[in-house]
């Protein structure tokens, strides 16, 4: 129950954390993700040592739904992220907003969406999975448009979630073809599949789905612009949810499902591509943009594009190299966000270009910065460099291509590592807007000890290493045991290494003209991404529009003219597809007199059809009525001939009334296409009834329903006549529904009445 009592408090303490903080409590919200990161931290010792924590809880048996936990080395290394670097985004908001009017609102999605993002590691059935998968996205469009106000707020959340959601439909697809096929819900019993799976004739399919999910969770390109928009949100957002958790949540389904999936071809052949081209327009992106928050973001495009690339790889140290990368990645990249919040709450600007000289003013995040940036940047002895080293070893077993992208990617990393770690704290000091100081304890705290333990975890690789290696495991489906080091001699990852630094300082150095050059090509937004999803958008809307036009006429013949026709259509083809079309011939001896019948509803049919008037088609149609309730009494069904009767005379009556006083016209006046279109949805929607009716009778007769009410009348409901017995007992809440909307009707035409009556006292004109 521990796994389940820490995902669901944390869920509920979303709701009571406005109340604390409203109470001016708010850096004391740090400590749940604290306690989190502690309790999670207490099972290391186990996880290591090669235990898997199962937890399991009924949640839907009828459906095999099960509310599932599963706690290995992949999930404990993205809990401990969750909560480690959670702790101090929590401590961060409470300083950088302060005094926002907003920020119980933040604190309650910030705390929803780290619960959700615990669910989403830890649930071991593909349901629970998907619930919380969809839960991250709706709370961190809500982060993301924390402040409504601005256009651009509102723009990037809707964004963030349409393009997410669109993959979580296709997700949710991929799952439901993926549980029929290994005839589970449960991950842990999928992962045990994993031959079966790959031979499976429905695994293209549902591979290629949810990677499409796992593509737009993780910003894969094109499906990238969305994280870049996104911020939008204030830095905290940035810092939690796109940098360190929420945009891996794709990585981490795509490592989650590696070992029963990864062995068929189209793994490696969809997440290679998507992972490449996203490093190149990362790395493509990340040189036209000035503002420290962007340059960040798409360099987190870069690595995101490389863990995909990593999971695809078959080389054995590649996923050695991306639970390596990823932990270096998350401890640099949230520090060096809340970096830049820092530099653009003191200095009023976040724009790379102006700024320069901060150290004097600002020595402490300098100092912060530059650990960050040199661990971003791959020097020894940071544990980013031991992340690149073993990226460069994984693609040097395949194609020289591959090797050049993750060169060219992380010269990337140096050049954007350059621009926020020395040219904005380096060199001459530029005028800025704002005062430039050190901000208080609560801001720089969190990036104090993210920088400090990215320079631990290079000098003592051994106390990663365990971690790191049991969620190597958990993605390899076997032991592996990564080799981390900062000296492995002189090897050709060494070379890669000095040539990437090469690159990135001769990168840095021309930036300036480059990134000028780069900003005014018009062409790469004009036939980027972002412009292709408002051309999307305004031609959905286009669409809608037309749409509306096209169905809602105003014409209540044409509404139903439509039922009726696409009711016939569909069942038709329903009937001619599936052979239902069964016909049961009757016997000509058994035909009696009966059959006049027949005879005469064709007749009032086409009266029906020829009358010249709404007085003469209600009189007809009232004729139909009649003789229907005539076969009924033929076919030993008083009762029901008796209330056809009924019904039909207070029909006639109550019609003729009405058009008495509505302003009908006496003459139709549709056009000759207008009524044949309309003959022919007549048609077809009566050849569809009669073609179901014959089906029905041809089946054989169940009498199993029939003998029940029988056998249970008496005894349960003490009642003889069957009919009332199940309109009054059996069917008790039905037959109140239709009293209730019977009710409401008499009460609605008695309202109107009164109205009427009412206008017609004041001496007001009162039309028909």
């Amino acid at each position: 129950m521990m796994l389940v009592t820490l995902v669901l408090s944390t869920l509920a303490a979303g709701w009571l954390a406005p109340t604390v903080v409203r109470r001016g409590l708010a850096p004391w919200m740090a400590l749940l993700p604290a306690g989190l990161f502690l309790a999670f931290l207490g099972w290391l010792p186990e996880i290591v040592a090669g235990q898997v924590v199962l937890e399991q809880h009924a949640w839907i048996p009828s459906l095999g739904i099960e509310f599932a936990l599963r706690l290995d080395g992949l999930s404990l290394l993205f809990a401990l992220l969750i909560t480690g670097i959670g702790s101090f985004i929590f401590l961060y908001a409470s300083s950088y907003l302060h005094g926002d009017a907003g920020l119980p609102r933040f604190y309650a999605f910030l705390t929803l969406f780290m619960g959700a993002m615990l669910g989403a590691v830890l649930a071991d059935d593909l349901i629970a999975l998907l619930v919380f998968w969809e839960l991250t996205s709706l709370t961190s469009f809500l982060l993301i448009g924390y402040e409504p106000e601005k256009a651009a707020s509102r723009r990037a959340a809707q964004q963030g979630l349409l393009i997410t959601v669109a993959g979580g439909l296709a997700m949710l697809a991929g799952i439901v073809l993926l549980g029929s096929a290994a005839g589970t819900l449960r991950i842990s019993d999928i992962l045990a599949q994993g031959p079966t799976l790959v031979a499976h004739p429905h695994a293209p399919a549902f591979i290629t789905l949810v990677a499409i999910g796992a593509f737009a969770k993780s910003a894969q390109a094109p499906l990238h612009t969305w994280l870049a928009n996104a911020m939008a949100a204030p830095t905290p957002v940035s810092a939690y949810l796109h940098s360190a958790t929420m945009v891996k949540l794709g990585v981490y389904l795509l490592a989650r499902l590696h070992p029963a999936l990864g062995e068929h071809a189209l793994w490696s052949a969809l997440l290679l591509p998507a992972g490449l081209l996203t490093m190149l327009t990362g790395t493509l992106l990340a040189l036209r943009a000035s503002d420290l928050k962007r340059l960040l973001a798409y360099s987190t495009v870069v690595s995101l594009g490389t863990l995909v690339t990593l999971i695809g790889l078959p080389h054995p140290v590649a996923l050695s190299a991306m639970v390596t990368f990823l932990l270096g990645h998350a401890l640099y990249k949230a520090c060096l966000f809340m970096v830049a919040g820092i530099v653009d709450h003191a200095c009023g600007t976040r724009d790379a270009t102006q700024l320069g000289g901060l150290r004097r003013a600002m020595p402490l995040t300098a100092t912060v910065a530059l650990l960050a940036g040199l661990s971003m940047a791959g020097l020894p002895p940071f544990v980013g460099f031991m992340g690149k080293e073993l990226v460069y070893e994984a693609t040097l077993g395949g194609a020289w291509w591959l090797t050049a992208v993750a060169l060219l990617a992380n010269a990337c990393m140096v050049l954007v590592a350059g621009v926020v770690a020395l040219k904005c704290f380096f060199g001459p000091a530029r005028p800025v807007p704002g005062q430039p100081h050190d901000p208080p304890l609560a801001m720089w705290l969190g990036p104090v000890v993210l920088a400090v333990l990215g320079l631990l975890a290079g000098l003592l690789p051994q106390w990663p290493a365990a971690l790191l290696g049991a969620a190597a495991s958990a993605v390899a489906g076997h032991p592996v045991t990564p080799s981390l080091s900062l000296w492995h001699g002189f090897t050709p990852m060494l070379a890669l290494s000095a040539l990437t630094l090469a690159l990135g300082a001769l990168a840095l150095r021309v930036w300036p003209a480059l990134r000028q050059w780069l900003a005014g090509r018009e062409a790469m937004d004009r036939l980027g991404p972002d412009r292709a999803y408002d051309r999307l958008i305004t031609g959905l809307q286009r669409v809608a529009a037309w749409q509306t036009r096209r169905i809602q006429t105003g014409s209540l013949r044409r509404y139903l003219g439509s039922f009726f026709a696409v009711t016939a259509l569909g069942v038709l083809l329903t009937l001619w597809l599936q052979g239902g079309a069964a016909v049961a011939w009757p016997r000509w001896a058994d035909v009696g007199a009966e059959v006049a019948l027949s005879v005469l509803l064709v007749l009032a049919s086409a009266a029906v059809l020829r009358a010249g008037s709404f007085m003469a088609g209600i009189v007809t149609a009232g004729m139909v009525g009649f003789l229907v309730a005539l076969v009924f009494l033929f076919r030993g069904a008083p009762d029901l001939a008796f209330t056809q009767f009924s019904v039909e005379a207070l029909a006639i009556v109550i019609l003729l009334a009405i058009v008495g006083r509505m302003p009908f016209h006496e003459v139709d006046p549709r056009r000759s296409g207008e009524r044949r279109r309309d003959a022919l949805a007549a048609i077809a929607f009566g050849l569809m009834a009669t073609l179901v009716l014959l089906a029905v009778v041809a089946s054989p007769f169940d009498a199993r329903l029939s003998d029940f009410f029988r056998a249970a009348s008496v005894p349960e409901a003490h009642g003889r006549n069957l009919v009332n017995v199940i309109i009054v007992d059996f069917r008790a809440l039905d037959t109140l529904g239709e009293i209730t909307v019977l009710a409401l009707a008499a009460l609605a035409a008695a309202a109107a009445i009164a109205s009427v009556r009412a206008r017609r006292a004041h001496g007001e004109e009162v039309r028909s």
